[in-house]
């Protein structure tokens, strides 16, 4: 079995900042973080290898050459072995251009029974990505998986809602997208991290030319969502006011409160 999980290196949402001209986020110096969900995703892959016989765990990302640190810790957590795109004909993408670029490297990767991606990344949260993905490959998609089952040639998944879940099988290939839920990511291991650093030929670096891509739907080129502008609202709060008094009392000025703001 051929596990391919998509990953993506982001920023620490902690220390983001915004280009005042391009409206993008400025990554350069910024702390980076495998993106939360893909961690559950990179998990559940690697607890399908650990149950399983001959199962394979493939990493995928796109970015730039500062995300090989993300690849080597999926390394070091236990996959086999990580393919980054990095190209500057990749650089200004869509999740349109994104998702086209990663499902062009899927095919060339073949094999596949399972694509795992996360359900959104905390940089952009469109959660749009991996379910493009599975229509640009014509694959079966099921998202925000909080449980999973794997039975020779199919799998049964709980797909999340508000109030409960479905219980989905499907036969393989199939794309899945994961959710927090799924599971509890493992921190790499001592072995994990000698190998990932040690053998640096796991860590493979694909350019536009390594790849069969319509060139007009990648990059800045091939992405219909332009980005108008990105800032840091201002906060709105205003000071409360503290009702006193014996609890009729309080419920009575409540009241009157929201009588006078026209909420009742």
């Amino acid at each position: 079995m051929r596990i391919i999980v998509c990953v993506k290196q982001v920023p620490d949402t902690n220390e983001v900042r915004i280009d005042p001209v391009k409206g993008t986020l400025i990554r350069e110096g910024v702390p980076s973080i495998i993106n939360p969900d893909d961690k559950n995703a990179l998990e559940e892959a690697l607890k399908i290898k650990n149950t399983h016989d001959d199962v394979e765990v493939i990493v995928l990302s796109m970015g730039p050459q500062q995300a090989k640190e993300a690849m080597r810790e999926a390394i070091a957590m236990g996959a086999d072995e990580a393919i980054l795109l990095s190209d500057r004909a990749f650089g200004g993408a869509d999740t349109w251009a994104t998702s086209s670029t990663l499902a062009a490297a899927i095919r060339k990767i073949g094999n596949y029974d399972i694509v795992f991606c996360g359900r959104q990344a905390i940089d952009g949260d469109t959660a749009q990505v991996g379910p493009q993905i599975a229509e640009h490959l014509g694959l079966p998609q099921i998202t925000y998986v909080e449980k999973l089952e794997v039975n020779g040639k199919s799998l049964t998944a709980h797909r999340s809602l508000e109030d409960g879940y479905y219980v989905i099988k499907s036969d393989m290939p199939v794309l899945l997208t994961a959710i927090k839920e799924l599971n509890e990511p493992r921190y790499p291991s001592i072995k994990g991290i000698y190998k990932s650093f040690r053998n640096e030929e796991l860590i493979k670096v694909w350019t536009v030319d390594d790849i069969d891509v319509d060139r007009e739907q990648i990059g800045l080129k091939g992405s219909p969502t332009q980005v108008k502008k990105s800032f840091t609202p201002a906060s709105n709060k205003t000071g409360g006011e503290m009702l006193t008094g014996n609890p009729n009392e309080i419920a009575r000025l409540f009241v009157v409160r929201l009588k006078e703001r026209q909420i009742l």
